[in-house]
């Protein structure tokens, strides 16, 4: 092969970002390869933090880190990926302003992410969510907004309307949210003397059999008791039907609630669905337990939008801590595949 090695990361979140910081780290001497890593954003998020964000514990701008900071030799783009070529192994992406960047690779990482999957719940748009900066700042801005509106209701209905909050989704980010939402309630009612504590109603659904199936379910059991000593009730087996504006229904119920989340699952990016490699029936790219697609081999993926086959053939789940650990095994074992070696299985037991 003619040229340098081409190595093109899409994606600048954990998944992203992690590849090329060990990229570089161990191609540092490698000055026939070039680097490139293409994200929509020139700052990644810490998504762990944007809970504190929202309740106010950590401010806004320590959830964000810029990118190019993060970088010693890669080459950084920003701009949206439009589209994948195969055949010729060439990314479309269209920056925010001038003409679009069309990127040969040899190696292509897809590390686009994910998001909140709204077409398993109708009317889910009448819904918010907790995904990025702007949501963590906009639910803040909404509750309190919900506090000042029962403070001046005269009306009783109305009042329990505001001050209450329903969480769709008992995974962990449902989970962290409502937990972290209720110790942000007692931090504001002390400027609020006319609401009572008891006044408010935190309400947690689920649809399966138990909230944080992603953990062991004696340590759910116990989060669910935390949870409800803060009085959060909790659902579980209870599936929405439908969300309303201000109103959820249940399949025999409806709740009228000042502020709802959606938190149910998330779907793989749309460009990453889009990518013409095999995927799952959720839409990840299918890859082998070294995050090589199974139908293209220049082609690897790592977190959200992948479904990387754990030892017992479950996929790993799409948390901060597995992304960050399968970035630096991928970076190795593209390194293994570039000095003609075999690649790696992704193991890691949390």
């Amino acid at each position: 092969m003619g040229g340098n090695m081409r190595i093109v990361v899409l994606g600048g979140g954990f998944g992203g970002v992690a590849t090329v910081r060990h990229l570089e780290r161990i191609l540092r001497r490698r000055t026939d390869v070039e680097i490139t890593l293409v994200s929509r954003e020139n700052f990644f998020v810490i998504t762990p933090l944007l809970f504190e964000a929202c309740s106010g514990s950590l401010e806004l701008r320590h959830c964000a880190q810029p990118i190019r900071a993060a970088l010693r030799r890669a080459r950084f783009i920003e701009a949206t990926v439009e589209s994948v070529n195969l055949e010729r192994q060439l990314v479309r992406a269209v920056a925010h302003e001038g003409p679009p960047y069309d990127l040969l690779y040899d190696q292509l990482v897809v590390a686009l992410g994910a998001s909140t999957n709204d077409g398993l719940i109708p009317g889910s748009s009448n819904a918010m969510t907790f995904k990025t900066m702007a949501d963590a700042l906009v639910l803040r801005n909404h509750l309190i907004g919900r506090f000042e509106a029962a403070d001046a209701a005269a009306d009783v209905v109305q009042r329990r309307g505001c001050l209450t909050v329903v969480i769709i989704g008992g995974g962990l980010v449902g989970v962290e949210l409502v937990g972290e939402l209720t110790a942000f309630a007692d931090n504001v009612l002390r400027f609020y003397p006319h609401i009572r504590r008891d006044e408010l109603c935190f309400r947690l659904f689920e649809a399966g059999p138990r909230i944080l199936p992603e953990i062991d379910s004696k340590l759910a059991a116990t989060a669910a008791r935390v949870l409800e000593s803060r009085g959060v009730d909790i659902h579980v087996s209870t599936a929405v039907r439908s969300i309303d504006k201000g109103r959820v229904r249940l399949e025999r119920d409806s709740i009228d609630a000042g502020t709802i989340v959606l938190t149910a699952g998330i779907v793989p990016s749309a460009v990453a669905s889009a990518v013409p490699v095999d995927h799952d029936q959720r839409g990840r790219i299918a890859v082998d337990a070294t995050m090589r697609s199974r139908s293209h081999p220049q082609v690897w993926a790592l977190g959200d939008c992948a479904a990387i086959p754990g030892p017992d053939g479950r996929p790993y789940p799409a948390l901060a801590q597995h992304t960050l650990r399968e970035g630096r095994q991928l970076a190795s074992n593209i390194r293994a595949v570039i000095d003609g070696r075999e690649p790696s299985p992704f193991m890691f037991r949390p």
